[in-house]
């Protein structure tokens, strides 16, 4: 149980970091770390990857709310963006809950591990936008964000591995594609959260604490660290070579995707 407590201080800490320097939940590594922790507490195998999702979702939401208010107040959110695409991203992300509480877990540890290769190589091969590309209509952005929700719903994030790379490409500049994701993700984690906890709450023999989909002491764990570093997260952006940092990041992916398909397959 020591092992236990001390990777969820561990996840805690990383997951803050990463949500202040690169403006995602820490989700890419929550969920598997809490994978590896169920299988520890010999969690029923059919809903361990339910519940490292749910309880995923659930510890973004307050690291993103952290790590969103210090980018605001380093004037590096764009809340004109995150209000367009706030409502598609709620509605996407609460259906991807259902969807992903009817899917096997061995089905979705693949899903997220491929998801996980996608977004190391995307990382690596980053693309300068042409000068010209602005972000979509309302609509655009609409059908954008309900992907985005769907998506990060399926793989437990806060959806900044998608919405960072999609504002860059549209020559948002890093810094503020970073902040303002950081903002968006406070839409996904609460949309996810609540559809984890209403897809699991009539669940059978959950493990004890479990509020739906959702392992309250690994949430409680987790967030006591990561909503303290997530402002030295955001602080760092300021000052590191962002672009460096996401291609050491990509390679981390890679390790943790590659480990998570071998052990699943």
């Amino acid at each position: 149980m020591t092992t236990i407590i001390i990777l969820y201080a561990i996840l805690g800490i990383i997951a803050g970091l990463l949500a202040g320097l690169l403006g995602i939940g820490g989700g890419i590594i929550i969920v598997p770390m809490l994978t590896y922790s169920f299988e520890l507490l010999h969690f029923p195998q059919q809903y361990i990857m339910h519940l490292a999702l749910g309880t995923s979702m659930a510890c973004i939401l307050f690291t993103s709310i952290s790590s969103a208010y210090s980018h605001h107040r380093h004037k590096n959110v764009l809340w004109k963006i995150v209000l367009s695409i706030a409502p598609s991203i709620l509605l996407g992300t609460f259906l991807g809950s259902f969807i992903a509480s009817r899917i096997p877990t061995k089905f979705l540890q693949i899903f997220f591990s491929l998801f996980l290769f996608f977004v190391s190589i995307q990382l690596i091969t980053g693309k300068t936008p042409k000068p010209n590309r602005q972000l979509p209509t309302i609509k655009g952005m609409s059908i954008i964000g309900g992907f985005i929700g769907i998506i990060s719903s399926l793989v437990g994030i806060g959806g900044g591995t998608l919405s960072v790379p999609f504002m860059i490409f549209h020559n948002v500049e890093i810094r503020k594609a970073i902040g303002t994701s950081a903002a968006i993700g406070i839409s996904i984690a609460f949309a996810g959260t609540c559809g984890y906890f209403v897809n699991g709450i009539q669940v059978p023999k959950l493990p004890d604490f479990s509020l739906g989909y959702i392992y309250l002491p690994a949430l409680l764990g987790i967030t006591l660290f990561s909503t303290f570093t997530s402002p030295l997260g955001a602080k760092l952006t300021q000052k590191l070579p962002t672009q460096k940092i996401k291609k050491y990041f990509s390679i981390l992916l890679l390790i943790i995707g590659i480990k998570m398909l071998l052990e699943t397959i």
